[in-house]
């Protein structure tokens, strides 16, 4: 009989081709996956959703404009145009596979890609389970950053962070973001001083988890807690660097947002708390690290987050939270938790909703259409009036047309300083900045509070670079003053504090570009100022930065939204390439006393101290000390990266220290444009803690 097989070969062999194929793109597709959390994720978003420093990769717009051409043309866009983040030498299916993964998560089919035959990948050999095998020296380093056998121990005893030592801290211990809770970044330290500044020195070091690193180490009694990008927090000891315990919190990993920066923790009781990724609030127990509880804000699945870590006011754990340029109808908020249990005490919307006396400023909007007012920065807190005093972003997307508003509709209590009870979460009083603001130059950044004989004021400054006084008791406007060259507003009225923007700003519809100064950097940005109160000197970090602005069309539906603008950055004209500036400013007249201006950015806060010093950090490595009043450097260092967060000064035993972290996040886009000829390592996350020498 005559058996005939070839069609059941011809299937098998099909089978096979597809199961290969299927395979290949598989590969493909994680090659690629894994290329964009490593190139791309920090300002495009793990899940394409886009961010305040990268637009949507998804979406019916994104489908539009890739959707026919397949790889080669996407790939050469990204090549010439976004790759920044990817190194020079990388081979060209990396930038490849990253395109193969857009379209495909966009639901666009892609054609096998082939990889050169350099980059196909060796044959793998079977190894038995008790066998430790590698392929090659990648191999070997990847086992070796593996390993590890450390074992967390207690940290000493320490006394317990009660509300009056987070109102009066010992001199020796920085306690919350900006040490004390009127936010001055200010430490009565004073053995590091104009005279002995010379001799400081390198006491100890200790390497960073990569990410976005724009930490505030706290300091009590000795130990440090260090807070890293991954949500992870360390406790050390501050004397010798020696590492006590670390925890690590198990985040989903798609919450994490530009690069996953957690600029504060939080000390009170016997506990420390951290704002996570994935919209949550823990506690862990100071002494050992354990998890004690775990209180959910929100759904991170809708873009909630936090950048900001929570504040200890009035005995109650106050947190705000990011990820509201997404339309949803929950908005954006602020909340306050029980610290014993994390039981959520109250919640209170940054966003006026209908019943709210100021509904009216969003100009009818739907409740979920109304973005924006985000809490990027904690806040300041007064004992004695009991008011928390935060700021909030700009209503979303960043231009009004986007938005379907215009720029004459308030949208409420975006772009505002709001002051509320810690307790209740009542808001008590609101100051909008900017109206309507819209071109992305919110004033969500610091707020400090200044006392100046019987006055009681609260100063904060924007993007805009206008720097505003207001009397913190009631929430009136006392003076404002522009601090670097600004032509955003054709007016600004200094009895009121009422601006007014450009006719060409308020007419700017979607797809209009508007140019700018300062930019969307700042201005002043989250390199937090300092207050000297011997010399009632604020410190201000500026960045000389213009930006030409244009607003995009977005979905205006629930889950649509986002920031729809796109932006190119310039110098600033009559800088002269000056990109740099911190300026000292009379917080009783709002007059410049002194100003210092260089080509290097400043990445880092100010921090002034007893010692007649401000030390700050900039792109060029250098980590410097100046004289307060004088403006004149005293001492600088050049460390291994771009120093890039929150200084502190603490001592222990009687010595003082003064430390910074180092390494880079989203401001690198604009730092390695703007000067290419200022180097700028990737990565280089660490914390550097100096000392006199004897």
């Amino acid at each position: 009989m005559r058996v005939i097989r070839w069609p059941f070969i011809s299937l098998m062999l099909l089978a096979v081709s597809v199961l290969m194929t299927a395979e290949a793109k598989a590969e493909t597709t994680s090659s690629g996956s894994a290329a964009y959390k490593n190139y791309c994720a920090e300002c495009h978003n793990a899940n394409l959703s886009g961010g305040a420093h990268g637009v949507a990769l998804t979406g019916e717009r994104f489908r539009t404009r890739w959707g026919k051409g397949g790889v080669p043309p996407l790939a050469t866009f990204i090549r010439s145009m976004m790759s920044m983040n990817v190194p020079a030498n990388a081979p060209p299916s990396v930038v490849n596979d990253i395109a193969a993964f857009l379209l495909r998560s966009n639901g666009i089919a892609v054609s096998e890609l082939k990889p050169a035959v350099s980059e196909q990948k060796p044959a793998v050999s079977e190894q038995k389970p008790d066998q430790t095998t590698w392929q090659g020296a990648a191999g070997v380093m990847e086992a070796a950053q593996r390993a590890g056998g450390w074992v967390n121990r207690e940290a000493p005893p320490t006394s317990p962070v009660t509300d009056a030592m987070l109102q009066n801290p010992p001199a020796a211990d920085w306690l919350q973001w900006r040490r004390t809770e009127d936010g001055q970044g200010f430490s009565p330290l004073s053995s590091v001083n104009t005279k002995s500044v010379g001799r400081l020195r390198l006491s100890w070091a200790m390497t960073m988890k990569e990410g976005s690193n724009q930490p505030t180490p706290l300091i009590h009694d000795g130990v440090m807690y260090l807070t890293h990008p991954g949500n992870v927090v360390q406790a050390i000891d501050a004397a010798s660097g020696s590492l006590l315990w670390e925890y690590a919190y198990p985040h989903p990993e798609d919450s994490r947002t530009l690069g996953g920066p957690t600029r504060n923790i939080a000390l009170y009781q016997d506990k420390v708390f951290l704002a996570t990724y994935d919209a949550a609030i823990v506690a862990l127990e100071a002494r050992t690290g354990k998890l004690l509880w775990r209180a959910v804000k929100a759904d991170y699945r809708q873009g909630y987050t936090h950048t900001a870590g929570p504040f200890i006011a009035g005995g109650v754990v106050v947190s705000g939270i990011n990820g509201c340029e997404r339309y949803k109808k929950t908005g954006c908020f602020i909340t306050g938790h029980d610290p014993s249990t994390g039981k959520e005490l109250w919640r209170t919307s940054t966003i006026a909703l209908p019943g709210d006396p100021n509904d009216a400023s969003w100009a009818g909007q739907p409740v979920e259409l109304r973005g924006g007012g985000d809490n990027w920065i904690t806040g300041s807190y007064d004992p004695k009036l009991n008011l928390y005093y935060f700021g909030t972003a700009q209503a979303k997307p960043w231009v009004a047309a986007s938005r379907g508003m215009t720029a004459a509709d308030a949208a409420l209590y975006t772009n505002s300083t709001l002051a509320l009870d810690p307790r209740t979460g009542k808001l008590q009083w609101h100051f909008q900045h900017v109206p309507g603001e819209t071109l992305d130059m919110e004033t969500g950044f610091e707020r400090v509070l200044v006392d100046i004989g019987p006055d009681k004021f609260v100063l904060t400054a924007g993007k805009d670079g206008l720097l505003w006084k207001l009397d913190r008791r009631n929430g009136k406007f006392v003076a404002v003053t522009e601090t670097l060259y600004q032509n955003i507003f054709k007016s600004i009225d200094h009895k009121t504090g009422r601006v007014e923007y450009r006719d060409d700003i308020m007419n700017a519809g979607v797809d209009d570009t508007v140019s700018v100064c300062p930019s969307i950097y700042g201005g002043h940005n989250w390199q937090a100022s300092a207050y000297d109160p011997p010399s009632n000197l604020l410190l201000l970090p500026l960045h000389q930065l213009c930006v030409d602005m244009t607003g995009r069309a977005v979905e205006r539906k629930e889950g649509g939204g986002g920031y729809g603008g796109e932006s190119t950055i310039h110098p600033m004209p009559g800088a002269d390439g000056m990109l740099g500036r911190l300026s000292a400013i009379d917080v009783t007249t709002l007059k410049p006393r002194w100003s210092h201006t260089q080509r290097a950015m400043f990445m880092t806060s100010a921090l002034t101290t007893g010692g007649g010093l401000a030390f700050i950090g900039d792109i060029d490595r250098y980590f410097k000390a100046f004289d307060v009043n004088t403006g004149a450097v005293l001492w600088q260092t050049r460390l291994g990266s771009a120093p890039h967060g929150y200084p502190v000064t603490y001592a222990v035993g009687g010595k003082q220290y003064i430390a910074v972290t180092t390494g880079m996040g989203v401001f690198k886009l604009v730092t390695a444009q703007q000067s290419p000829d200022i180097y700028q390592p990737s990565g280089g996350n660490m914390l550097y803690v100096f000392e006199l020498t004897d």
